[in-house]
């Protein structure tokens, strides 16, 4: 089944974000493919922020490559930003399938460049930027 939650504006991303975590399920591994400045970031603080993780935690892990926050049951909330790796043995150094294993929400912005490591069960989602300046994001489960 294909899915589609349109950001017609950042006025209205909580309501994406809330309709997302309504529509993804069980899903634990969320993979983010999109251009630079399309927003992948800016909607992973907003799932993050519905979640219940303070307002001033969430940022991106450009250069940790992998942030930890907490959600309001106190369940960790892995946000990884995998534009810095070039080889995919320094994903493996971060413990990246101790991330992956550990059943909690793993957020993953520039998964294509690690996608050989990506579990079968990681749930892709791309986000297209349309000319207005809204957003599509779209999967298949």
């Amino acid at each position: 089944m294909t899915h589609q939650i349109e950001i017609s504006s950042l006025d209205k991303i909580a309501d994406a974000a809330k309709k997302f975590l309504d529509e993804i399920g069980d899903n634990r591994l969320i993979a983010f493919y999109a251009p630079m400045g399309a927003g992948k970031t800016t909607f992973t603080t907003a799932l993050c922020h519905v979640l219940g993780v303070r307002e001033d935690a969430v940022g991106s892990p450009t250069f940790a490559i992998v942030n930890e926050y907490k959600a309001a049951d106190g369940q960790p909330i892995y946000h990884f930003d995998f534009y810095r790796i070039t080889r995919l043995e320094e994903a493996l150094d971060i413990g990246l399938y101790d991330y992956l294993d550990s059943g909690n929400l793993c957020l993953m912005e520039w998964p294509e460049n690690i996608e050989p490591l990506l579990p079968e069960e990681t749930l892709k989602v791309k986000i297209d930027v349309k000319p207005d300046g809204s957003r599509i994001l779209s999967w298949e489960d």
